[in-house]
């Protein structure tokens, strides 16, 4: 039986076919890719990341070509795949998102279904784009945890809370403590973001702010989901 399977073969493309399907795939991806980069609201964004979809995409476009209907390739390599180990962490759920999205792309141009793949990631790339700019209650923005420090106790303080309440739609200090002898305090407040605004851009006005110093901004997982 096992040596039926492997002269079923009915996929055979052609060189016309291969870099059809391999281009449309790169397409595909590539606009998801724009999706991704023009939506993306987490703190952990990575250009690599954004490149590996594009890459992801193209090589199971190239994968389904390879095993087409031979089931005895399909098994060979769920073997072969069953060494690899993946052991980059996720930062955000969405990317998650974003890598089922590019191995479908893939594998709908890799078996020729051309038109499904222009019109899934028309759709979803539009779905995506839209609810990651909306203001919808259940679409919260997430949290995160500030923390700088302010040198010169005795100056005003206004200058990065004006800058705090601008960039983020809530915020709540936790936590205040004295540095060097009461020269200068750690504050440490819980922020969320306004939807239209980065978490860069935060850290970029901080950074002007005369006296703020050493910021950090950690993504509260917990709190944002």
């Amino acid at each position: 039986m096992f040596q039926n399977f492997q002269t079923v073969d009915l996929f055979s493309p052609t060189i016309s076919e291969i870099i059809i399907n391999i281009g449309l795939s790169l397409v595909c991806s590539f606009f998801i890719s724009i999706v991704y980069r023009v939506s993306y609201r987490g703190p952990g964004y990575s250009d690599s990341f954004v490149n590996s979809l594009i890459y992801l995409s193209t090589i199971t476009a190239l994968v389904l070509m390879v095993i087409g209907n031979n089931l005895a390739r399909a098994f060979g390599l769920v073997g072969a795949l069953s060494i690899i180990r993946f052991r980059t962490a996720i930062k955000d759920t969405v990317d998650i998102v974003y890598i089922f999205l590019s191995l479908a792309i893939g594998m709908a141009a890799g078996v020729g279904y051309h038109k499904l793949a222009i019109v899934g990631s028309l759709i979803i790339g539009a779905i995506l784009y839209v609810f990651s700019h909306s203001n919808f209650s259940f679409m919260k923005s997430a949290q995160y945890l500030l923390q700088f420090v302010f040198n010169g106790v005795k100056q005003d303080s206004q200058s990065y809370m004006q800058i705090i309440q601008k960039y983020c739609a809530h915020h709540e200090a936790v936590n205040i403590r004295s540095l060097n002898g009461d020269k200068s305090l750690e504050y440490t407040f819980y922020v969320r973001m306004k939807r239209k605004n980065s978490p860069n851009t935060l850290i970029e006005e901080l950074n002007k702010v005369e006296g703020v110093e050493k910021i950090n901004l950690f993504f509260d997982q917990q709190s944002g989901s």
